[in-house]
């Protein structure tokens, strides 16, 4: 007999066997379904938030760096970064000159404020004081009316180009441009709105008004530190500027040879090192938990399948007094544990993707698992079911026919 029909009549055999024993199918099914829907349910979530994640950095932009008194990453006391020597808008055109591959740089001062128009009113909007050339460097988009000119700058114009939510917010049925909306008191007359841009890193980038800086600080205050965005050509020359704007802003600073730098220069993949560190302990722990339940829900499957084998030692010693092999014998336990196992498997990936579905609806988390992961957990279940099936499966196998014919 070949092994094609072998395996044919072992599932034959294997899911006659299965309608046979409903209860007991069942409650196999439902522990290798818990282990499946539990490991899934947590992948999910965890390939949604890394999708999340790397959606966020990429509206931050590959090609773009922001220097700042303060790294993204605190190493070292905090003190030491808050001493360091405030930054200055007079640095931008020095860092325009440091490389060719500078696109453009803009300042950044930042304020949280209330913004009013008539009645209606917007807590924690972002001030952000700037120049012309953060259109280049930023990815936000124009929906109305203009972005900030030079004149604007240079004249300390009381003009401002409004993020979304204020847009929907203070405007509902409105065109804002040419209206004035009251910035902690101020009255300034917007030029522009933006697209919508959404959350990035957890920061609301439709609750933003974008103002000059020179205006920046006539009404909120000189003493301040900016953060400087740059716009670089390409992420593969990223780090090639990043050398030519250290010696720079070394040299502008008067930082003395030997000591290290009183400024930052961060770039987005260090956000990506960061969250691949902080994850990367919690993402092992989460799928050992799945995988320890997925390992519980197979020691079931071998428990059911011995008493299986118990149950059905008379059948198997006619089988085996009417010529049948080891190998058929091996392959209809092997393929009723595998059916068992990958029928849980796919029940528990429903479930699974459902309930990673429901987390993502009701809380921040995002959920998203690729067609792979689902295929590998069906599969992986399958897999689970012939490894604890085969302890089950020899023991039958072995059997002595003549005893197991007495078997009452």
């Amino acid at each position: 007999m070949s092994i094609r029909v072998d395996v044919w009549e072992g599932a034959r055999i294997a899911l006659f066997s299965l309608r046979s024993n409903r209860l007991r199918t069942v409650l196999t099914t439902v522990g290798i379904g818990v282990g499946v829907c539990t490991l899934l349910a947590i992948v999910g979530i965890i390939q949604g938030i890394n999708r999340s994640f790397e959606d966020q950095l990429a509206n931050i932009g590959a090609n773009t760096l922001q220097i700042s008194k303060f790294p993204w990453t605190l190493n070292g006391d905090w003190w030491t970064y808050r001493n360091r020597k405030d930054l200055t808008a007079d640095l931008v055109p020095p860092i325009l000159k440091a490389s060719e591959h500078v696109l453009a740089a803009a300042p950044l001062f930042f304020q949280r404020v209330e913004g009013r128009f008539l009645d209606r009113k917007v807590g924690s909007v972002v001030v952000v004081g700037t120049t012309p050339d953060y259109a280049t460097v930023s990815s936000f988009d124009l929906e109305r009316g203009r972005f900030l000119t030079d004149a604007d700058v240079d004249n300390r114009a009381p003009v401002v180009v409004i993020g979304a939510e204020l847009t929907r917010t203070l405007f509902p049925g409105l065109n804002p441009v040419g209206q004035r909306i009251l910035l902690e008191g101020k009255p300034f007359r917007v030029v522009g709105t933006l697209e919508p841009k959404g959350t990035i890193l957890g920061e609301n980038q439709d609750l933003v008004v974008m103002i000059p800086f020179r205006s920046f600080l006539s009404t909120f205050g000189k003493k301040r530190s900016p953060n400087i965005a740059v716009a670089v050509t390409s992420p593969e020359h990223a780090p090639q500027v990043v050398d030519r704007l250290t010696a720079v802003l070394r040299q502008h600073r008067n930082t003395p040879p030997g000591m290290p730098d009183d400024f930052a220069i961060n770039r987005p993949d260090q956000l990506a090192n960061m969250y691949s560190q902080l994850t990367g302990a919690l993402y092992a722990v989460a799928v050992g938990v799945g995988l320890i339940t997925l390992l519980v829900g197979g020691i079931g499957i071998m428990n059911i399948m011995l008493v299986s084998v118990r149950e059905r030692t008379r059948e198997i010693g006619v089988r085996r007094a009417l010529g049948a092999r080891k190998r058929t014998i091996i392959l209809q336990f092997l393929m009723e544990a595998s059916c068992v196992s990958a029928l849980g498997g796919t029940m528990g990936t429903i479930v699974g993707l459902g309930l990673a579905r429901i987390v993502s609806l009701i809380t921040p988390l995002a959920a998203a698992v690729e067609p792979l992961t689902v295929a590998a957990g069906v599969g992986f279940a399958a897999a689970v079911g012939l490894l604890f099936g085969i302890w089950p499966a020899a023991r039958a196998a072995n059997l002595d026919p003549v005893e197991a014919l007495r078997h009452e």
